[in-house]
């Protein structure tokens, strides 16, 4: 599906029929494409790029379509390696994290650091974690080969 061009996200760089392709949602999925375009909340003599996702609801554009900059979806990409790296090992913790140190990184960015930590906060975090990893673990294959597909289009711009 064509995503639409006439919304205030000015697409630049498209991926139609993303709904092929999206994860154990393929073939099913309302997220219709992906593009890095000239982000809606530009003002004049200000562009941001952003990416997005384009949702359909079978009759309209929805409104749940998500916007983002572009450093946001690295950081979530940032976010989701350091947390596949944390569960290789988590087993070898009773309840899957280190709870005395619920800290799994800070990740230096900007002269700061991103703290990727457990959600101590959440009531049922033991319950949870272990659905989580469920999950994670069933999803292997399809984020692994994103991750190599990643790691492969990284080396090639010599990082």
């Amino acid at each position: 599906m064509k995503i639409p061009t006439t919304l205030k996200h000015k697409p630049v760089i498209v991926s139609d029929n993303y709904e092929n392709i999206d994860g154990r949602y393929a073939y099913n999925s309302d997220a219709k494409g992906l593009s890095l375009g000239l982000a809606q909340w530009n003002d004049r003599g200000k562009v941001d790029i952003s990416a997005k996702v384009w949702r359909y609801t079978g009759e309209k554009w929805s409104r749940q379509s998500e916007e983002l900059p572009l450093h946001r979806v690295l950081d979530l990409a940032i976010l989701v390696c350091r947390t596949k790296l944390h569960f290789r090992e988590a087993y070898r913790y009773e309840k899957l994290y280190n709870t005395e140190n619920p800290v799994i990184d800070r990740v230096g960015l900007q002269g700061d650091a991103m703290t990727v930590a457990i959600c101590t906060d959440n009531e049922k975090i033991n319950e949870d974690i272990k659905l989580f990893s469920q999950a994670l673990s069933a999803d292997d294959e399809l984020i692994g080969e994103r991750l190599r597909t990643l790691s492969r289009i990284l080396k090639e711009m010599g990082y």
